[in-house]
């Protein structure tokens, strides 16, 4: 099963809306703290709908903590800072795909963790700064299902 992980997010819509595509795709998704918002939140609720009783959600303290919950598998870290695309990459079925803060991305304290094969990055145009974050999971969550053969689809 695909993990999608959000390093510190910071939108609860955004976050809502992962939680609506890893309920679809079969995702299971990790928030790692701290949140930009409670989980509680009603905008996190509204984006999510009533999806949040269907997908798989599990809070981590620190990245620290979250990278020792996946030990042993590969962990790809998505960012503006890598010379790779996204669909170069043979997605596997327990691949760990992580995503940094809307604001930031995620720290180069936590990118220089990964390999430069590990890093991975969505094409965009010259001059423009980042996608939306729940967009960019999106794409990369379909890519790695639709190479997987869409498991559990319909």
């Amino acid at each position: 099963m695909l993990e999608i992980v959000l390093v510190q997010p910071e939108i609860p819509p955004n976050a809502g809306n992962v939680i609506r595509l890893a309920a679809n795709t079969g995702a299971r998704l990790h928030l790692v703290k701290p949140l930009g918002f409670s989980i509680d939140d009603r905008q996190l609720r509204r984006a999510g709908l009533d999806y949040h009783e269907i997908a798989e959600l599990k809070l981590h303290q620190d990245w620290n903590t979250c990278r020792a919950h996946f030990a042993g598998r590969r962990i790809l870290a998505f960012t503006t800072k890598a010379r790779i695309l996204y669909t170069d990459v043979r997605y596997a079925e327990d691949d760990v795909l992580v995503f940094g803060a809307e604001t930031a991305g995620l720290p180069n304290s936590l990118l220089e963790q990964f390999s430069e094969e590990m890093r991975l990055k969505l094409p965009m145009r010259a001059g423009n700064r980042s996608l939306n974050l729940s967009n960019a999971v999106a794409v990369v969550v379909y890519e790695a299902w639709r190479q997987l053969g869409f498991p559990g689809g319909a």
